[in-house]
């Protein structure tokens, strides 16, 4: 089990990748994956509109770059931890890359498959079954989320405004 000193190192991480996609304006989703030694091996942050992609979640990025660095898709006694509880895919990609552990942050009611709306990890069928701490640092994440979303509004409303020449409809 990680000491509360990496849990801290890899959720302070996790949110510097959020920032790096906050200031791209991306959702601020971040990740990382620490090998069992506590060293960072894997790093993404949510690139979905910068790439036109669906697949570039912060999840994905860092389990690609942990598989590179270790030349090897097993990630096997490695530690994820993320701002936002992962959906359905990088769940997914979660499970295959066997890793260990998954340490996040807020809650996903819309799509969180750690048990918001499904528990992928407690599929029994499933092959590999990580340990799964959730909440950590949830109301810094949700902050995170919430002034992003209402930052996207105000510019939503201030365009529409300025293109109804300034009356409100």
């Amino acid at each position: 089990m990680l000491s509360k000193a990496e849990k801290e190192k890899g959720m302070d991480l996790a949110f510097a990748q959020a920032e790096l996609a906050q200031a791209q304006n991306e959702v601020p989703i971040g990740a990382v994956i620490l090998d069992q030694n506590g060293k960072l091996i894997g790093a993404g942050y949510n690139r979905r509109e910068l790439d036109g992609d669906a697949t570039q979640h912060a999840e994905m990025i860092a389990i690609r770059e942990a598989c590179k660095k270790l030349n090897s898709w097993r990630l096997n006694d490695c530690s994820l931890f993320v701002t936002l509880e992962p959906c359905p895919m990088c769940a997914g990609a979660i499970i295959n890359s066997r890793l260990a552990n998954v340490f996040y942050g807020a809650f996903d009611p819309k799509a969180g498959a750690a048990g918001s709306t499904i528990d992928l990890f407690s599929v029994e069928k499933f092959n590999h079954h990580p340990q799964v701490y959730g909440g950590l640092y949830k109301e810094h994440a949700s902050q995170l989320l919430k002034d992003f979303f209402r930052q996207i509004r105000q510019k939503q409303k201030q365009a529409k405004t300025t293109d109804n020449g300034g009356k409100n409809s």
